[in-house]
């Protein structure tokens, strides 16, 4: 892939960096050979990105001609309104705290070159600023009210910004990111798509575990996909690929949203996608979902600190209490009587506004149907772990936490069962999910519709062995042909 980096005058930027074109902003708009240019990488440095500046079609027309380019007009425009740059901030206002604390001054200034500050003190609220508005040269703006330091704003800036021994600071600091990014390809020529997946080397239970990830990226081989695995710290390279593939655990207030949602914005295609990620992290929107479409589900109540009153009035004990965003059997709890649900409703209403209450259908194990693009692909049954309610028991370690599992092919399992997880499935969309049933009386029963459903070696995989992860893999190259054809 091509890097080309962009200026108003070749004076704005040194033209030794190895494998780095430096072009003007002329050339880039009018010589039809950047145009025809396939698969370039693009760092915008132009003096100004007003709006209908140079520099404001430079990253128009990049990302019109397929080019991934940086800051990109999403970048751009978030910059200019105040109210996201708020809310973007408060993810972080702990950083921007730490950061910061010790400083008499009621204001401060950080310029941020390719995801670097010159002050090394300043260098994780510096990575922070770069991943939420990625932008070759930042400036942010803070100010101190009543002791707490808040970010006002967030400027792309070009070299002719910086101070002369800042611009010395800012191309050391391109010359390190462009050989970060070669060195961390280690792509082959022949391959024709290239992917990233996304793991967690340190995550206790992630949605797949080596072995399968060592087959995922097999079975991409095997259909012309070269895959790598990434982890957080590769957040600026992800324009480098043709997909992402998302395998830790997701959640909207976590870096995997950040990286959906950049990729999706990047043209890749990505499971899980930002709306998928958005629309199944939270009980409390899949419970209205399912609700409204007459999806059957165990008796639902959603419950704040005004209501609570109201679950002895519709549920008999034991019940069962869900956190919004509760995962892997944590943050759902069972309460066998008033005082643990006084008890527990308290605790998690303390964590989230509102939480979930469903009614406790015992059953010897749980259905899971994963479905991709609309199609089942693999049915399991989870048998609940020796002694406990659930199919994990967080309180135990080691295997003995896990209940036993059966795999079927889609085709051997009921297919009410396949069909009721279909109907829950599209409502959330044509992503990769995995959903949760119980069965009883032979009749189904959501319980819920997760995106970054486990696939690991030995359990999900047991009855199609390879042919599951090619047959994921074969949705990943439709895609990305679709794509690359200009359709949806």
């Amino acid at each position: 892939m091509a890097t080309i980096v962009v200026v108003n005058h070749l004076k704005d930027f040194p033209e030794n960096i190895p494998g780095v074109e430096t072009v003007t902003a002329k050339s880039y708009l009018t010589d039809p050979q950047y145009s025809a240019i396939k698969g370039a990488r693009v760092f915008n440095l132009c003096r100004s990105y007003s709006y209908q500046s140079t520099g404001y079609y430079i990253s128009l027309l990049a990302m019109a001609r397929g080019h991934k380019v940086m800051p990109d007009i999403t970048t751009i425009q978030d910059t200019k309104t105040q109210s996201f740059i708020r809310i973007k901030s408060e993810e972080f206002t702990d950083l921007i705290q730490k950061s910061l604390d010790g400083s008499d001054d009621k204001e401060f200034e950080l310029d941020i070159c390719f995801g670097k500050t010159s002050d090394a003190r300043f260098s994780q609220l510096g990575t922070q600023l770069f991943y939420q508005f990625e932008a070759p040269l930042l400036r942010a703006f803070f100010s101190k009210k009543r002791n707490k330091w808040k970010l006002d704003d967030v400027d792309p800036v070009s070299m002719k910004d910086l101070k002369p021994a800042d611009q010395e600071f800012a191309v050391s600091s391109a010359t390190v990111f462009f050989n970060n990014r070669r060195s961390s390809q280690k792509k082959q020529p022949f391959y024709r798509y290239e992917m990233a997946i996304l793991v967690n080397p340190d995550e206790e239970q992630p949605p797949s575990d080596k072995n399968a990830i060592k087959k995922f990226i097999k079975a991409a081989e095997s259909l012309g996909i070269g895959a790598w695995t990434i982890t957080k710290d590769d957040y600026n390279h992800l324009g480098e690929y043709d997909a992402l593939f998302i395998r830790e655990t997701t959640n909207v207030n976590h870096y995997t949203y950040r990286f959906a949602r950049r990729a999706a914005v990047e043209g890749l295609v990505v499971y899980d996608d930002p709306e998928s990620i958005l629309r199944c992290s939270n009980k409390v929107y899949l419970a209205e979902l399912l609700e409204r479409n007459n999806i059957p589900t165990p008796k639902t109540l959603v419950v704040h600190k005004d209501n609570l009153q109201e679950i002895t009035k519709e549920f008999s004990f034991p019940v069962i209490l869900k956190l919004p965003d509760s995962c892997f059997s944590q943050g759902v709890l069972k309460a066998k009587n008033q005082q643990e649900l006084d008890e527990k409703s308290k605790a998690m209403l303390k964590q989230s506004d509102l939480i979930i209450v469903q009614e406790f259908l015992p059953t010897e194990y749980d259905w899971r149907v994963g479905i991709i693009n609309g199609k089942a692909i693999y049915a399991c049954k989870y048998y609940m772990a020796s002694k406990h309610w659930q199919i994990i028991n967080n309180e135990k370690k080691g295997n003995t936490r896990f209940g036993k599992h059966e795999t079927f092919l889609v085709e051997d399992a009921p297919q009410e069962i396949i069909q009721a997880a279909l109907n829950a499935a599209n409502l959330i969309g044509k992503g990769l999910y995995g959903v949760d049933l119980k069965e009883i009386k032979g009749k189904p029963y959501i319980i819920e519709v997760n995106d970054n459903p486990s696939m690991d070696a030995g359990v999900e995989d047991m009855v199609l062995k390879d042919d599951l992860y090619k047959e994921i893999m074969q949705v990943f190259v439709d895609k990305i042909e679709a794509v690359r054809a200009g359709k949806k």
